[in-house]
Parts: structure tokens; C-alpha cells; sequence
């Protein structure tokens, strides 16, 4: 039955490239794709494909990369698609688009709805400290990711587990989802739960405040769960005698210190030590702005060293 139902796909990440791949590899009818426009990367801003894009151009399948979906959605219907599949595509998908299809249009959701509708449901579970999350198949409606689901699997979170860790499981996940739930789906035997309103949580994209971890107000846990939501993108940072600092990896502990919250202690144990409140948190790899990143025994050994006794913002 896969083969003769025309899917189009509705992507533009690496974790959207996981959910194409399984759709390719179950033997689903793709007869195309769709993405966000090619985009400048690095230093040097050279165009480069989005990783949905790069792998439509590995594996022969046409992509459409509208600059507005919403102003361009014909192209999309002239594929003429019998069920459409999305996943962290970046743009609202019009209705005409989401009426076309027979089999109507479906999105993979990294949480467990309806907690964290939006764009951000893995860093905002890893900061809230969730001890589980998920991924949810479910019919895209107009409002945001409060269509009826068809399918949940719930995946566990670490209490030192960043976002990027628990998105390489999620990935996973989303891959079982559509391995486990998707023909049954097609197949009407999957009935639509509607979402309760109760419980629901918004999970917005990270803003550009938000990356500034502000160790004078924030405890132990508060600073220790804010670095490791936004591990490895976009990245958290801290700030020193006006020079920011990011954080690849960290660690908390609960050690008691009498030094005031946000002052650096030492480099001992191969990490630069922050007092805050209610403990210590433990940078173990960094990167002052305009040097490279770094573990911090290398960093002391440099710039670090002058940064004992003073302050984090």
C-alpha cells in the first residue's frame, strides 16, 4: 500500500532529515519534497544546501524551497500529494496545503503534547527539567500543534542530559513512529485523540536574551538546567568584565561556598569553578569570544588564570 500513496515531505533539518530517510527506506512513495530556502553558513556565508535539500539531492528527489510557502503552496499541490509528512519545517503550512491530501497532513512533534506546542520542545523540556518527554504523531491543524495525535512514544531524560543528546534520541524515536504508527495510520486504524487544553505548555523558539545564563540570580540547578537546554545550539553563555563566554560542557554540584554567586573559585579538577547559589557549577570546555573553543585546563593555562575572584553577570 505504501507505494501507491504519493507522499510529500515537509522538512528542513537534520532531525527532519531522520523521519525522510525512514519514510525513503520503508518503501513510502515520496514524490517530493519541500524546505527552507538554501541559507549562508560559517565565516565565509557560502551557501550551502539545508540538510533536507542535500539529501533530495542524494537520493533523486525533487524539493521545492518556496521563500514563503504560503504564497507558493501550488507548487506543493502540483505534486499532488495523497498523505504529506512534516517535521521541524521552519514556516506555517497554509490550509490549502493542509486540505489537499486524502490522507491529510501529518506532523512528528519532539514532546508530548499538548506540553510544548512551538518551536523549542526539546530545550524547553531539558530546562524545565522534565524527567521524560517524547515524540507525538498528530494531524497539523491551523492553530500551532493542536491537532488530534494518533501516537506517542515517551523517551526518558537524564538529569545531566543536554539538548542535543536527547534530540539524537528523539531522532530515534521519530524513526519508530513512523516504522510502528505510520501504515496503521493509512490503514484507518488509528483513531484521533483531540489534545486537552489542560496541561498545555508553549514552547517558543529560544531568543537571543534567553542565551545569557545570569549566574548572580540564578541557583545551582536553575543555571546548571538553562546551560544544558541550550547545549549544543544555540549555545549558552555567561558574562565577565564584559567579555562573554560560551559553555560546551558542564556539570553541578551542591558543594557549599561561602564566595558570592557568579564568582569564579578556581580551575581545579580540570573546570573553571562558579559559585552560585545552593552550589557550584563546573565548566569543563568553553570559548572566550573571538578565541577558540577550548577545555577550561587549556584556558587557565591562558586568559583564565586573571578571571579568579572575579564576578559572572
Amino acid at each position: 500500500m505504501n507505494k501507491d500513496i504519493r507522499v510529500v515531505f515537509i522538512g528542513t533539518t537534520d532531525f527532519s532529515v531522520v523521519v525522510l530517510n525512514t519514510l525513503v527506506t520503508e518503501g513510502w512513495n515520496v514524490v517530493g519534497a519541500v524546505s527552507q530556502p538554501d541559507r549562508p553558513v560559517g565565516r565565509k556565508q557560502i551557501i550551502q544546501p539545508t540538510p533536507v535539500h542535500q539529501y533530495c539531492i542524494d537520493h533523486g528527489i525533487t524539493c521545492i524551497e518556496p521563500l514563503k510557502l504560503r504564497k507558493e503552496s501550488q507548487s506543493v499541490l502540483d505534486l499532488q500529494p495523497d498523505l504529506i509528512v512534516t517535521c521541524a519545517y521552519g514556516q506555517i503550512v497554509p490550509d490549502d496545503i493542509l486540505a489537499a491530501p486524502e490522507y491529510g497532513c501529518l506532523n512528528i512533534h519532539p514532546s508530548l503534547l499538548p506540553r510544548y506546542r512551538g518551536g523549542a520542545p526539546m530545550h524547553r523540556a531539558v530546562w524545565a527539567a522534565d524527567k521524560e518527554t517524547g515524540v507525538c504523531l498528530m494531524r497539523m491543524v491551523k492553530a500551532m500543534d493542536a491537532g488530534d495525535v494518533y501516537a506517542c512514544v515517551h523517551v526518558t531524560i537524564g538529569p545531566d542530559e543536554t539538548t542535543s543528546e536527547l534530540e539524537e534520541k528523539l531522532k530515534e524515536t521519530s524513526a519508530e513512529i513512523i516504522r510502528d504508527y505510520l501504515p496503521s495510520y493509512v490503514e484507518g486504524k488509528l483513531p484521533g485523540v483531540p489534545q486537552s487544553e489542560e496541561g498545555m505548555v508553549l514552547a517558543p523558539n529560544i531568543s537571543p536574551e534567553e542565551e545569557q545564563v545570569h549566574f548572580q540570580s540564578e541557583d545551582v540547578h536553575a543555571a546548571y538546567n538553562h546551560i544544558r537546554a541550550l547545549i549544543s545550539w544555540p549555545l549558552p553563555y555567561g558574562m565577565i568584565n564584559g567579555h562573554r563566554i560560551r559553555f560546551y560542557r558542564a556539570r553541578m554540584s551542591e558543594t557549599p561556598t561561602d564566595a558570592l554567586a557568579g564568582t569564579v573559585l578556581d580551575f581545579s579538577g580540570g573546570s573553571m569553578n562558579i559559585a552560585v547559589t545552593g552550589g557550584v557549577i563546573h565548566i569543563y570546555e568553553l570559548q572566550m569570544e573571538g578565541k577558540k573553543q577550548m577545555d577550561a585546563r587549556s584556558f587557565a593555562n591562558g586568559a583564565g588564570r586573571a578571571l579568579v575572584a572575579q564576578r559572572f553577570e
